[in-house]
């Protein structure tokens, strides 16, 4: 008794297993673009939508300073230490590795004690600003999953502003301002993400909280990703079917966490005080000991693999999308329009595959070669039925050489005899008829047909088509 019940439990456990095993156990992962299920017409594919799993992209990117040379070191010079203005004895020279601070340095692995960073010249040619530009560049579309978080060595920027490009560099963006006093330096008055709301997440703020000079923790910079998804997820961020839904339905949205730049602007360095101490303008500069970019590449919920192949990310497109992010159909699947993939319903989405063009079916049949008698339907004008008429005429042995034969669409490529299509993968035959387009007796597969059920099941399927076409074009051309 106990070893039966054993024996059911533990094949209940795997049916639901081998059912399970396709959906994370956090929804909204989307790690698999497709997937074979049964049908009683044998296994089809179950197309899913998809996207990479998110991860440290500094691995990726390149960075650029601008003005080019303002890294300390070259020459050598002396700075004061951090916190320490009169212990002014520590050395940059770009010559020496022990003693150089180059940019790659804010992307290294912090596991070494002192930890490395970045470092700007001093700030010698006081008063004129202190300006430096760090550009952070993918040549590829991301979409940012979590807080960008800059550390600093030195004090953390009385000023500082973070931009984004969408279109590689050519035009900027700011995301977030900082300063020690916002409306001084930018006529704004000081916020935090705290203060805004579903309605406001994408207001641009100036805040305060992250510009104090020298204090203990006090070096990172936060840009708060997290707090602006959980508005749309909650706090620990449990409902992802709701982000996922702002993600799907609002454009500017989903265009606000999605970069292919940053820019870091450093325009004025921690002083501390009101006044710039002019005796020791050697404690005065920027150094960066790590920053830290998670996300994934954007690609349209086509793919879940993204490659780094010769210094470029590139998506490996499902779904017969092709481009950088997936953003096209391929050649000879242009049946419909492209479309992103949408991340409802949870938690498989959908995966809006691109379909067979008609020219990869072959030819249709002419339309008059079909309907010879066409003013006998009292059609004004025969073009306006024809690709109607003939994207439901593709021979079946036609559709038989098609690589994705098994694909139909309500809209352009018609079910025959009744037949309806179902999820744009396959048609649904009534009784009695079986093939790609349900353009086949059952009978004759099997060798059983009579001559009179032949010609009825021709002749009715026949007048389906023509009932069909009649109640298409009638209302539009009446």
């Amino acid at each position: 008794m106990y070893l039966s019940r054993f024996l059911s439990i533990h094949a209940l456990w795997v049916t639901v297993s081998s059912v399970m095993q396709h959906y994370p156990s956090v929804w909204g992962h989307y790690d698999v673009c497709k997937t074979q299920i049964y049908t009683e017409e044998g296994k089809i594919w179950d197309y899913m939508a998809c996207q990479p799993e998110a991860t440290d992209m500094t691995k990726y990117l390149k960075v650029k300073l601008d003005p080019p040379d303002i890294t300390c070191g070259d020459p050598p010079e002396t700075f004061c230490a951090m916190g320490n203005p009169y212990m002014c004895n520590n050395e940059c020279d770009a010559s020496t590795p022990e003693l150089a601070h180059p940019p790659e340095l804010m992307f290294d692995f912090e596991g070494r004690h002192p930890s490395t960073f970045w470092q700007s010249a001093t700030w010698k040619e006081y008063p004129k600003p202190l300006q430096v530009n760090i550009t952070l560049s993918w040549s590829k579309t991301i979409e940012l999953t979590d807080n960008i978080v800059i550390t600093f060595e030195s004090g953390r920027p009385d000023q500082m502003i973070l931009e984004k490009s969408l279109d590689y560099g050519r035009t900027w963006q700011p995301y977030q301002y900082y300063a020690t006093d916002c409306l001084d330096a930018f006529h704004m008055d000081p916020k935090s993400v705290k203060d805004l709301s579903q309605h406001t997440i994408l207001e641009i703020i100036c805040t305060e909280e992250y510009s104090t000079g020298y204090m203990t923790n006090s070096k990172i910079i936060h840009f708060e990703i997290k707090d602006r998804f959980a508005f749309f997820a909650g706090p620990r961020l449990r409902n992802m079917a709701s982000l996922y839904g702002q993600l799907d339905t609002t454009k500017k949205l989903k265009d606000f966490f999605t970069i292919t730049d940053l820019r870091i602007r450093l325009l004025r360095p921690a002083t501390g005080e009101i006044f710039v101490d002019e005796q020791h303008l050697a404690r005065y500069f920027y150094a960066i000991s790590d920053i830290k970019v998670y996300g994934r590449c954007k690609c349209n919920l086509h793919a879940t693999v993204c490659v780094f192949d010769n210094n470029k990310l590139s998506c490996e497109c499902e779904h017969n999308t092709t481009g950088p992010d997936c953003g096209k159909c391929k050649k000879n699947y242009q049946g419909r329009p492209w479309s992103p993939g949408s991340y409802l319903p949870i938690p498989k989405g959908t995966a809006n595959t691109c379909i067979p063009s008609i020219s990869s079916i072959g030819n249709p049949p002419k339309f008059d070669r079909i309907w010879p008698n066409i003013s006998s339907l009292e059609v004004s004008n025969p073009k306006q039925v024809a690709p109607k008429l003939a994207l439901s005429t593709v021979s079946s042995v036609q559709v038989a050489n098609h690589k994705r034969a098994n694909v139909c669409d309500n809209e352009f490529l018609h079910c025959q005899n009744g037949g309806t299509c179902h999820n744009n993968v396959k048609c649904q035959c009534p009784a009695g008829y079986t093939g790609i387009l349900c353009e086949k007796l059952r009978c004759e597969e099997a060798g059983s047909c009579s001559s009179d059920s032949g010609h009825g099941a021709r002749a009715q399927g026949s007048l389906t088509l023509l009932v069909a076409l009649l109640g298409i074009t009638g209302p539009r051309l009446f």
